[in-house]
């Protein structure tokens, strides 16, 4: 069964005095297996992330369903939603989302501190991760005294200490400069390698490059998919170069 499933997910806004509808998705149908590691891509405005946002429990479909481990989101009480989606589901955002007041090891902390975890269990927890993204030396430092790439990795940490059942990266290296986003890239690659699910949108073609699958969302659609296959990263990237330009002058068919 897939570990994701979407099913004829449709959503519509309304202005605020009712005057105009837009249709940011119009019937979206996808599945992710457990242990894929799958890039969204689309021009600004496409829906991708809407998507994001619905698979994540923050928005509501206008119509379709999301079913995480054959679980509909629809059917998790308000009340419950949030501990649902910190029990099930890691984020990492473009702007890290880091607490500045809190240190490297309290905002990893966080989302355990929620769920009622002692403090001796927390550093179980922390340990073996700041070790694999190389933060150790960080965990007392606090967000403004460390660099963006650094950020990010300490919000790795925080997307992976629930041990989710899917990662959710919406544009993680968008804030990042060259360096720092290879090495982000290369984590996100060696934990979907230890058998982490990742969906992440994106506007980089080198980001999704590292993919295995990617997805073109287009007019509210799943538009295209392309596959990785025996693909390198750098025939990944000329395969995405090619399905952008396709997409933008014409049709195209799954690979």
């Amino acid at each position: 069964m897939p570990i994701l499933e979407v099913k004829n997910l449709k959503k519509i806004y309304t202005t605020r005095f009712g005057g105009n509808r837009v249709l940011a998705l119009s019937n979206v149908s996808f599945s992710v297996e457990s242990g894929e590691y799958v890039a969204i891509m689309g021009e600004s405005g496409s829906g991708k992330t809407t998507l994001l946002n619905i698979i994540a429990a923050l928005d509501k479909p206008t119509e379709g369903e999301v079913f995480l481990d054959g679980k509909s989101l629809s059917k998790v009480k308000e009340k419950e939603i949030s501990a649902f989606r910190r029990e099930n589901l890691g984020f990492v955002f473009q702007d890290f989302n880091l607490l500045d007041n809190f240190s490297v090891k309290d905002n990893i902390f966080l989302p355990l501190v929620l769920s009622g975890k002692s403090y001796a269990e927390m550093n179980l927890y922390v340990q073996p991760l700041a070790e694999m993204l190389e933060i150790s030396d960080l965990l007392d430092k606090f967000p403004y005294e460390i660099s963006g790439g650094q950020k990010q990795r300490a919000a790795v940490a925080r997307a992976l200490i629930t041990q989710p059942r899917l990662i959710l990266a919406d544009e993680p290296t968008g804030a990042l400069d060259s360096r720092a986003t290879d090495g982000l890239l290369k984590i996100f690659s060696k934990i979907n390698n230890d058998g982490q699910t990742v969906l992440m949108v994106t506007h980089s073609v080198k980001a999704a490059s590292h993919a295995n699958r990617v997805m073109f969302i287009k007019d509210g659609e799943v538009y295209h998919q392309i596959y990785r296959g025996s693909s390198s990263d750098n025939e990944m990237y000329q395969k995405i170069t090619d399905s952008l330009t396709i997409i933008s002058t014409g049709g195209a068919d799954d690979e």
